[in-house]
C-alpha cells in the first residue's frame, strides 16, 4: 500500500481501464492551443467525438468550447453533473 491506496484496489482499477479502453488512431491534426505539447489532446477528442476534456492547464482551458468539446476544470465538471 502506497500513501493513497492499496495495491490490489490499483490493480482492481488497472484492469478495469484496460477492459474498457480502445487503441485511437488520430488523423488530424489540430494547432489551436498556445501550448503546441497540448494540441495533441484536441485532437484525440475531435477524434472520438469527445464532449468534454477535463483538465487543470489554462492554455486548454482557455479554448472552452472548442469545435463543440467543452473544456472543463475537474471541479467545473464534477458541479455539473
Amino acid at each position: 500500500m502506497d500513501k493513497y491506496i492499496r495495491e490490489e484496489e490499483r490493480i482492481q482499477f488497472l484492469m478495469a481501464l484496460l477492459r474498457e479502453s480502445r487503441l485511437v488512431s488520430v488523423n488530424r491534426t489540430v494547432e489551436n492551443c498556445r501550448d503546441p505539447k497540448d494540441n495533441k489532446y484536441l485532437e484525440l477528442a475531435l477524434e472520438v467525438h469527445a464532449e468534454c476534456i477535463l483538465s487543470g492547464d489554462n492554455d486548454l482551458l482557455v479554448l472552452h468550447p472548442h469545435l463543440g468539446i467543452k473544456i472543463l476544470t475537474p471541479r467545473q465538471f464534477i458541479d455539473a453533473v
